[in-house]
């Protein structure tokens, strides 16, 4: 995501989740632990990684994780275990678009948008043969420090058109040869998608007032995407790009008040610092109050027809959308998960209308009908788990009616997080990305960190959220009852308490039994399974390697067994980056891993190329040097 995350503070909520006590005795660190494992041997609970982390974490080492864990780094490099090695594949300015040129600080707008774009984050793998393939990557954000030569002190029309090009997605054609996968910078799928390719409004809020503005009367014709976090794929084929911080784009030039729905979303008078307002009025609020309404979704994008039309999904609800995790239920529907990345936001999940045929074209429909349900995590003081149910965020339904300020079924999709708000969903520690196991029988989100965390009154602490100012983050996994995903009860338990055993001896700032000097670390971000059931962990967080985060070192990716709880470092990045984006060759013999903003506000890093480089974001491909599969 993001590093700018000084989001706007939200209200208070209408219903306090029912769990806001916490008692520290109860919830010692080997006690909570305890609690955590104490459900029958034959229920959810009875592998809880946490509780056999109390027995054996060390002990006995995981057979699924079959690479030798790696220390902390602070080099300006990346390192992976013994036996295998990181190329990198692509970075921002490289050539995606036939006839572009080669990279260059000083490149204008023109050449951006036909080139790799900045910080790259998810990506998705789309294989068409066992040589050929495309890669899907979102470009989240631009550093403005490396964006432009004069670091973005003052912002031209080109200046704020290059950085609108180096926003959005990059699709890329690549070939394997020798081996090895590489760009075909002429492919013929080679696409980049900007802030401002235009786009379709699908779904149930397409055409609403809500969504007008002096360009487009219709209300369902848009120009762009950009702040794309994370992603998610269709087994029909598409692409899923989420759209995260878009707030931090627009500004207000009147300076007049714009009311709680805009301050709801971190909306106000001034923007990021991008300064795209001052040269496109759609950027301007004063100008174009509506523009905001249309941003803040999930995309859908077809990699393998580069002349089609990105959609944008409202029926999958308007937030700071992490990634889409779909998967079909047993039952035939679509499910997406979702999180909203904010201090004090929510988790949601969306149910399609029809259900999904093998083969039909009337699968590219199902994410334009369904319904949409936000989280509320219940437990019992003491304990780290739980139950939870899906409360239905439907016009006319739980309060969601005109005199609470829904007048229709599009306003709930459009104004997500007050509706959210109005059902009395739990309010959680930033959830970003969210993977589904590959034999679907759970789930797991991260939840990055929160300074808000039991300082303000919107955000108390609960049991899914139990650590006041959390600020090493932590992961939830649940299971829906019977399996069925589309129920609305599930169970849950905290899965992973990151902390820092050797700066807190105890507690829950030493975090869960299953983390140690060798593994710790913070501010979980990305995950995602491979088809073996090991789960990838990412993260994004401080590298300060000083006072709570001492022995932390620079952000990594770690791997987990969930049946056992062990945890092992994988991967470690150069200086002030974020470890983020996780894809695999079908094979699982190449995996695709991101390094977005190397040297961020001017830290000292030149990755990927060294000397006097400036650093810039990049794709690695990670493979083992016996040609095995990664991970074992």
């Amino acid at each position: 995501m993001s590093t700018y995350d000084d989001h706007t503070d939200q209200r208070p909520l209408q219903e306090e989740p029912e769990f806001n006590r916490y008692i520290d005795a109860a919830l010692s660190r080997r006690g909570f632990l305890k609690a955590t494992g104490a459900a029958s041997t034959v229920g959810f609970f009875a592998a809880s990684p946490i509780s056999q982390a109390i027995a054996s974490t060390v002990a006995t080492p995981s057979a699924l994780l079959g690479f030798e864990g790696i220390p902390i780094s602070t080099d300006d490099t990346v390192r992976v275990p013994k036996g295998y090695k990181a190329d990198v594949l692509i970075s921002w300015g490289d050539a995606v678009i036939k006839g572009a040129p080669a990279f260059d600080q000083a490149n204008d707008a023109k050449a951006q948008a036909m080139q790799f774009g900045d910080n790259n984050d998810g990506m998705t793998f789309f294989p068409i043969s066992d040589e050929r393939a495309v890669l899907a990557v979102n470009n989240e954000y631009t550093n403005n420090e490396y964006l432009y030569p004069h670091q973005g002190k003052t912002i031209s029309a080109d200046d704020a058109l290059k950085g609108q090009a180096a926003h959005g997605v990059s699709v890329v054609e690549l070939v394997k040869k020798q081996g090895q996968w590489m760009v075909n910078p002429e492919g013929r799928l080679n696409r980049r998608i900007t802030a401002y390719t235009e786009m379709e409004i699908s779904g149930p809020a397409a055409g609403h007032d809500l969504l007008k503005t002096t360009k487009d009367s219709s209300g369902k014709k848009v120009l762009g995407t950009f702040n794309n976090c994370a992603n998610g794929e269709t087994p029909w084929g598409t692409y899923l790009t989420c759209e995260e911080n878009f707030n931090g784009y627009f500004a207000n030039t009147k300076g007049t008040e714009l009311g709680d729905t805009y301050a709801r979303y971190g909306l106000g008078n001034k923007d990021r610092g991008y300064d795209w307002f001052k040269h496109d009025d759609r950027f301007d609020m004063g100008k174009e109050p509506n523009e905001p309404h249309r941003h803040g979704w999930v995309v859908e994008i077809d990699p393998m027809n580069p002349t089609s039309t990105p959609k944008k999904r409202t029926a999958l609800g308007r937030f700071k959308h992490e990634n889409a995790a779909l998967m079909v239920d047993k039952s035939g529907h679509v499910v997406v998960y979702l999180g909203d990345d904010e201090r004090g936001e929510h988790l949601y999940k969306f149910v399609s209308k029809n259900k999904y045929q093998q083969g039909s074209a009337a699968n590219r429909d199902l994410l334009e009908e369904g319904t949409l349900y936000v989280a509320k995590f219940t437990g019992t003081e003491g304990e780290l788990k739980g139950k939870g149910e899906w409360l239905e965020l439907t016009w006319g339904k739980n309060g969601l009616t005109p005199e609470n300020g829904f007048p229709d079924a599009a306003s709930v999709m459009v104004f997500a997080r007050l509706a959210a708000t109005q059902v009395g969903a739990t309010t959680m520690d930033r959830p970003e990305w969210v993977a589904v196991h590959p034999e679907q029988h759970s789930v797991f989100v991260t939840l990055t960190n929160n300074k808000n965390r039991g300082v303000k009154d919107s955000q108390p602490l609960n049991a899914a959220n139990p650590r006041a100012k959390n600020p090493y983050g932590h992961i939830v996994r649940w299971q829906p009852m019977d399996g069925d995903h589309t129920a609305s009860a599930f169970e849950w338990d905290i899965f992973v308490m990151a902390g820092n055993p050797e700066v807190h001896e105890s507690g829950l700032m030493a975090g869960s039994d299953n983390i140690n000097a060798d593994n710790m670390f913070n501010s979980p971000d990305g995950i995602g399974f491979d088809r073996f059931g090991r789960l990838w962990i990412q993260t994004d967080g401080k590298y300060s390697n000083k006072g709570d985060f001492a022995g932390m070192g620079n952000n990594q990716m770690l791997c987990s067994d969930p049946e056992s709880g062990e945890v092992r470092r994988f991967l470690t990045g150069p200086v002030a980056c974020e470890i983020t984006g996780l894809t695999f060759s079908p094979d699982y013999k190449t995996m695709f891993v991101g390094v977005q903003h190397p040297g961020e506000d001017l830290a000292p890093s030149h990755f990927p190329n060294g000397g006097t480089s400036i650093p810039r974001s990049s794709v690695l491909m990670i493979t083992k040097e016996d040609g095995g599969v990664i991970g074992a």
